[in-house]
């Protein structure tokens, strides 16, 4: 049996409608003998009758009314369908899924979500906290669509959409004694503090984890956590030194919690933040808007 070609089923519902092949024919503006001749194709390819030509009354046979529910839900589903990729086209409905390190989480939320969800209040959000090596993950098992990362690593399978330079800062308790020191502190004087550092899946600790096998140097860490807000609470709590992008710890900064202190370290100092996603897969409608809203709205982004 031949597929069912849609136009001819459009013939017979009209048929259904107008009860006479001249009518339907008149309403669809095509010759009654094209009309004819397809339903007439259709009846041999079935080797069943659809409609009876003697009855203008109630024309289409039982075939004919399988062929119609057939067609009817084709039409309702495509509409429907038609529908949703309008709203779509215009934002009324999306789900877009990111993956955001932690020390880059709250300035995400703290207003770029915010004027984003009150701009398209029906599209759907999904946010994971991932380090760089676990964002690169989701996103080469499609469980996001892009990622917001720190110091992540090159990958050949991923995009880059956006990068901007954060620098990794030394990081010390307001007032701290090298906030006093006149040039940029050598690494080999952070040996005399105790120090935090985050785990090196994480791109700060990639950076770190980088100087160390370049400069034969090893620090030993008083903390090693995979939080950035631990390292955060180490520094404010007068406990000792850590490494962090100054966008991170900028309102600590603000309330005299926390100071920056110079470092003179070219690997450190190249660090970016880079929006990512899979090579070759294009972002939809939603997922274009939002990045282009934290792009305009992020102060990670507008470095």
């Amino acid at each position: 049996m031949h597929k069912l070609p849609p136009r001819t089923l459009e013939y017979l519902n009209a048929i259904a409608r107008y009860k006479t092949l001249r009518k339907a024919a008149a309403r669809l503006n095509v010759d009654p003998s094209a009309v004819s001749r397809q339903i007439t194709q259709l009846e041999a390819a079935l080797t069943l009758p659809v409609w009876d030509r003697t009855n203008p009354k109630n024309p289409i046979m039982p075939a004919g009314e399988e062929l119609l529910q057939y067609y009817r839900k084709m039409t309702s589903s495509e509409q429907a369908t038609l529908s949703r990729i309008d709203d779509l086209l215009n934002l009324r409905s999306g789900e877009v899924r990111i993956a955001v390190g932690e020390g880059i989480l709250g300035d995400l939320i703290s207003s770029s979500l915010q004027s984003f969800l009150a701009l398209h209040e029906n599209i759907q959000l999904t946010v994971e906290m991932a380090g760089a090596q676990d964002a690169v993950q989701l996103l080469q098992e499609e469980h996001i669509d892009f990622a917001l990362t720190y110091a992540s690593a090159n990958h050949p399978k991923l995009h880059c959409h956006l990068e901007t330079t954060h620098p990794l800062e030394l990081i010390v308790p307001y007032g701290h004694e090298l906030s006093k020191e006149a040039g940029p502190v050598t690494f080999e004087k952070l040996d005399q503090y105790p120090i935090a550092l985050i785990e090196k899946s994480a791109g700060m600790g990639r950076l770190v984890t980088l100087y160390e096998e370049i400069n034969h140097q090893k620090f030993t860490p008083r903390l090693r956590t995979n939080s950035v807000a631990a390292l955060k609470n180490f520094v404010v709590s007068g406990l000792g030194i850590t490494f962090m992008p100054l966008q991170t710890v900028y309102d600590e900064i603000a309330t005299q919690k926390i100071e920056v202190v110079s470092l003179n370290n070219p690997i450190f100092e190249q660090a970016k933040v880079r929006v990512l996603s899979l090579e070759g897969r294009e972002l939809t409608l939603a997922a274009q808007a939002l990045l282009k809203h934290l792009s305009e709205t992020m102060n990670f982004l507008n470095a």
